[in-house]
């Protein structure tokens, strides 16, 4: 008898515990397991280097702009420009002197053949300028090249003063003087005066001369000079723009092909040729590509 009491009493026992473990779902148990964290994100690093371009005069506005800003945003690079002309930025890309050359002209075939690539940055248009108290305000393309050529050489017979017209120019290989010669025809025919190495020697010496007339890009012309018409229509971001005002060409970055840019170079090429940056090359006074 009381063998089987205690058979009786392990089972009721045993039922017990198995019952108080099916109704524990509220009870404390063994603490889980932390969650694994995922891992950090790597932080995002810090552009560095320098930005070397090297070319036009006439871009300087427009490069000097672009340049400013892309260094604001991005304070270990450090952006500069060297204003050779168009000519010597090509030569200075082609040579390895520099990441990014600088043109107002397009590349010419000989050019391409070293494996230069040119994008188009910008629009510019060329301003052709007089001293403030000439008269003149208005010329077409034909008495521009006329008066270039040396065909027309006194300012009377274009509506001006009793007075011999002063050719100014830029020297050979300039960008701007390449747009001027192929817009108005008159490559190799030009009587200059003088032919001058940079945008802002041509606007000083017309500013000068009351009888000189010159050329020189629109983003760069002061108030020291005057803009002359040209068929009737005034030099302006807009009528560049719409194709109106003749007297144009573009402002390229010129690179080497199979010559990877630096992480600084390509970047800053990237931003430049972006429709983020037309807002700072309109202010420039020339008209964005993009």
């Amino acid at each position: 008898m009381k063998k089987i009491t205690t058979l009786l009493l392990t089972a009721v026992m045993a039922v017990s515990l198995l019952s108080g473990c099916g109704q524990s779902s509220g009870a404390s148990s063994a603490p889980a397991a932390p969650a694994a964290s995922a891992p950090a994100a790597p932080a995002e690093q810090k552009l560095t280097g320098t930005v070397a371009t090297d070319g036009s005069t006439s871009m300087e506005k427009v490069i000097g702009a672009l340049g400013e800003a892309f260094e604001g945003d991005n304070s270990g690079v450090t952006f500069t420009y060297n204003p050779t002309g168009s000519g010597s930025g090509i030569t200075a890309v082609a040579e390895g002197r520099c990441d990014i050359g600088l043109s107002s002209r397009g590349l010419k075939d000989e050019e391409k053949a070293q494996g230069l690539t040119g994008t188009v940055l910008a629009y510019d248009g060329i301003a052709i300028i007089v001293h403030p108290e000439n008269p003149v305000t208005d010329l077409d393309l034909d008495t521009i090249a006329k008066i270039y050529t040396g065909e027309i050489t006194n300012w009377k017979d274009v509506g001006g003063d009793d007075a011999e017209i002063v050719l100014i120019g830029r020297e050979a290989g300039s960008g701007t003087r390449d747009g001027f010669e192929s817009i108005t025809g008159t490559a190799e025919k030009c009587q200059y005066r003088q032919e001058l190495t940079s945008t802002g020697d041509v606007i000083t010496t017309v500013s000068q001369n009351p009888n000189a007339i010159g050329y020189a890009s629109l983003a760069s012309v002061k108030d020291t000079v005057k803009a002359l018409d040209v068929g009737g229509v005034t030099p302006t971001e807009d009528t560049v723009k719409d194709g109106s005002y003749v007297v144009q060409r573009p402002f390229v970055l010129v690179t080497k092909d199979g010559t990877p840019l630096s992480d600084a170079a390509q970047a800053f090429f990237d931003y430049a040729t972006s429709p983020a940056a037309a807002d700072i090359i309109g202010a420039a006074g020339a008209v964005a590509a993009n």
